[in-house]
Formats: structure tokens, sequence, C-alpha cells
């Protein structure tokens, strides 16, 4: 049975606020027809008006998804005079212009804000949290084997885990709420009932056993 060398093992974090990219924002609108696929975008009066605002805007087409449609069938049967509630997912690539965006969709009257996802580089936030634990790590390595009077030989285990500290996902739901606008597509934070956040922080927690020498 091998004997485990001498050690000392050393814990550090590191936490790093990370700012949004871009958002996904999902919305649901109330359609009096019913239009399956892509056409829905274009033939369905509810979504078209939508879709025709924000391009309006500036958005880009590609950047409107739907996402998918929920008939609803009173009599029982499916027909293209069937109300409909489609889902679409709109991407804002400039967060400049997200609140010029939540305008528009909160003044249409059939449309309704669900929810927004925001997106992040965590992965190159990440590997730069993961870079300065282990520098903490190995400064506080050295500094217990200076103290202790040894010497560190080498690295006897290493263990990493990211920890995503972000808030959990704020939803809007405005019903019979109207949107108020100072101006064409301009919504004040106070109006939604919420805060704006596109801000993160990600935590590197770092375990290191450094195997270390005799006593000198």
């Amino acid at each position: 049975m091998e004997t485990k060398p001498d050690t000392i093992r050393i814990n550090t974090s590191q936490r790093e606020e990370i700012e949004a990219t871009h958002a996904d924002i999902t919305v649901s609108v109330k359609g009096s027809s019913l239009i399956s696929g892509d056409a829905a975008l274009k033939k369905a009066k509810e979504v078209s008006q939508l879709v025709d605002e924000l391009t309006r805007y500036g958005l880009p087409a590609e950047a409107i998804h739907l996402q998918s449609v929920y008939a609803e069938a009173a009599s029982g049967a499916l027909l293209r005079s069937s109300s409909a509630t489609y889902r679409l997912r709109i991407r804002c690539e400039k967060l400049e212009q997200f609140t010029d965006l939540l305008g528009i969709i909160t003044s249409q009257k059939n449309a309704t804000f669900e929810h927004v996802d925001w997106k992040y580089p965590d992965e190159e936030t990440r590997e730069i949290a993961l870079e300065k634990a282990i520098e903490k790590a190995r400064a506080k390595a050295n500094k217990v084997a200076a103290t202790l009077g040894v010497k560190l030989l080498g690295i006897y285990n290493y263990s990493a885990n990211a920890y995503d500290q972000e808030a959990p996902r704020q939803e809007m739901h405005f019903g019979m709420m109207q949107a108020k606008t100072r101006s064409v597509g301009m919504v004040p934070q106070a109006d939604l009932g919420m805060d704006i956040q596109h801000s993160k922080f990600i935590e590197v927690q770092v375990e290191i056993e450094y195997r270390v020498s005799a006593f000198e």
C-alpha cells in the first residue's frame, strides 16, 4: 500500500464580476388566427405587428425567432380562425437598445413580456478566475511552507470548481398593465417593476495538496 507523502492542503477562491454581452427576450403574443411555422411572423396579424415595429426600429429580422405556437380550439377542431398564443425569442445584441425594445414590446396590447435571459462570456471569465485562484494558492503555499520550514516538492492532488452566482431569472408579467412611455420605445425602469440586471458573479474554488519536504 502506497504511503501518502507529507503534504499541505491549500484552499483559495476567486470571484469575478462579468457583464452580459447580449440578451434573449421571451415574449408571448395572443393571436386571433392560427398560423404554423415561421409564416406566423408575417401572416399572424398580431405577431407581424410586433415584428414590423421591431424591424422598423432597426432590429434585424433574423434576431426574431418563433419558439412555439399554442392553439386554442373551443370547438375541438383546429381551424385557421382558431386563436393561438405565439411565443417569440428576440435576441438583443446591443444592450443599449434593451429598454427601447421593451418599450416596443409592451406597447403592443396583445404582447406579454415573459422573461429575459442574459448571456455572458462565461468560459473566458472562468479561465481568468481559475488562473488567479491558482496564483493565490501558489503564493499561500509558499508562505505556509516557509513558515513551517519545509520546501514545496510538487502537486499531490488538485481540484477546482466553478460556481455561477447569478440571481434567479427575473420575470415580468404585465397582464392588464399598460406600458407608460415618455417617447416611442422608451420605458422608464420604474414602470417595469424589476431591476434591469445584466451582470453576475462567477466564483472559482481551488483545492491543492502540495508535496513537501521533511523539516530542515
